[in-house]
């Protein structure tokens, strides 16, 4: 009977040192995809990328690559992307990133109504503070920052506006748009 629990024992823990080192060997691999290593000699820049995105992360990209690029290395979109909240075309530079924005609201499975948003390179003060976190000032400010400053190419530019920090782009990201 001690043989036979010695040799489950043994069993059991070769086992584990096996599955153990599959794991790491996979996890391992599964860090080699989120970085992808441009092959060419050219210069590299770091930019990341989140949201309705297949395999958010940060990618190593050629220094002339563009949004669409990057948005091919991460695998593509999901189905729930607002195509209206980024701009493949928009050049990439070393140490941005992206937000791709959903079209309907990841907490709410069951619904079937677009989240309504603004879009910032439209519309008006007034229009802009119908969204909760944008008030008079903060409005005022996009709309200023536009006329100042020209179209927002990415709705991260909007940390840009005097009175949009971290906390206040986290609470509207989801309700503004690029463009119609």
């Amino acid at each position: 009977m001690v043989k036979i629990f010695i040799a489950v024992l043994v069993g059991t823990v070769a086992m584990i040192v096996i599955f153990t080192a599959i794991d790491a060997s996979t996890r391992a691999n599964a860090d080699e995809v989120a970085y992808i290593v441009n092959s060419n000699n050219t210069t590299s820049i770091s930019v990341s990328i989140s949201g309705e995105i297949t395999r958010p992360g940060t990618y190593l990209m050629e220094g002339n690559s563009d949004l669409g690029d990057l948005i091919a290395t991460a695998s593509g979109v999901t189905s729930n992307a607002d195509e209206l909240a980024y701009d493949t075309s928009y050049a990439l530079a070393d140490g941005l990133s992206f937000y791709i924005a959903p079209k309907y609201d990841n907490n709410d499975v069951c619904s079937l109504e677009m989240i309504e948003k603004v879009n910032i390179n439209k519309d008006d003060s007034e229009t802009l503070q119908s969204v909760n976190g944008i008030g008079y000032t903060v409005a005022n400010a996009i709309v200023t920052y536009r006329e100042n400053n020209g179209n927002f190419y990415r709705i991260e530019d909007l940390k840009n506006v005097s009175g949009i920090g971290n906390a206040t782009f986290e609470k509207i990201k989801n309700y503004v748009r690029l463009k119609d």
